[in-house]
């Protein structure tokens, strides 16, 4: 049984349970992420990337960079926080970086992110990165998908029209983006923890809980 990524790294920095604690008192999830996406294009209008930015709540944020102002001056800078935007870009591999697509129906390949950073603003950390696709595929129509499978870390698209950019589309293309329902306490309620824990990146029940956006390009 394999945990989350997330849930591994915060396993080296304390109990879980000061984690949930932070949170409702419900089994699942543990983190909640605020996402804005970037659809990048090739000057061919085919798709060749995807750019995410991953806001993280304010207690994971607290919880995560406990020790890492090694200075002490009371401020994060980029060469503090790399190792542990490395730890989270590496671990975050086995699950896709949560992220999955389709061009034209047939699921698209990504390479390993690069353009990868930390910065924390606001008491929340912003993780930055690009997924390249290991080949530009026709942006004609693109599906993608932003969720844990293991919901053990809530996903959900930032609000307004900019959550989602088309960065050099061809003319015309439009987008839509779908939200996630909100919980249902009375579904997790009668789902157990031992439930969540055995599930891993295979398994369908997160899916639910997708951030979805379609792009039709003429």
């Amino acid at each position: 049984m394999q945990a989350s990524p997330l849930r591994r790294f915060a396993s080296t920095a304390a109990s879980l349970a000061a984690l949930a604690a932070a949170g409702p008192a419900l089994a699942h999830p543990h983190v909640w992420v605020t996402v804005k996406s970037e659809i990048v294009y090739t000057a061919e209008g085919k798709v060749s990337g995807v750019r995410h930015s991953f806001v993280f709540d304010a207690a994971y944020s607290a919880f995560a960079v406990q020790g890492l102002d090694r200075n002490g001056d009371g401020k994060l800078s980029p060469d503090e926080l790399a190792e542990l935007a490395k730890v989270n870009v590496e671990s975050l591999n086995e699950y896709g970086y949560f992220t999955t697509a389709k061009a034209n129906g047939a699921k698209v390949q990504f390479s390993d992110p690069v353009d990868y950073g930390l910065t924390y603003e606001n008491k929340a950390l912003n993780l930055t990165f690009t997924l390249p696709l290991k080949t530009p595929a026709s942006g004609r129509a693109l599906a993608l998908e932003v969720y844990d499978p293991t919901y053990f870390v809530a996903f959900a698209m930032a609000e307004g029209d900019d959550a989602v950019k088309l960065a050099g589309a061809p003319q015309g293309c439009a987008k839509t983006v779908t939200r996630p329902k909100p919980v249902d306490p009375a579904q997790q309620q009668n789902l157990s923890e031992a439930f969540f824990e055995a599930l891993n990146a295979s398994s369908a029940f997160g899916q639910q809980f997708s951030n979805r956006v379609i792009v039709a390009c003429p």
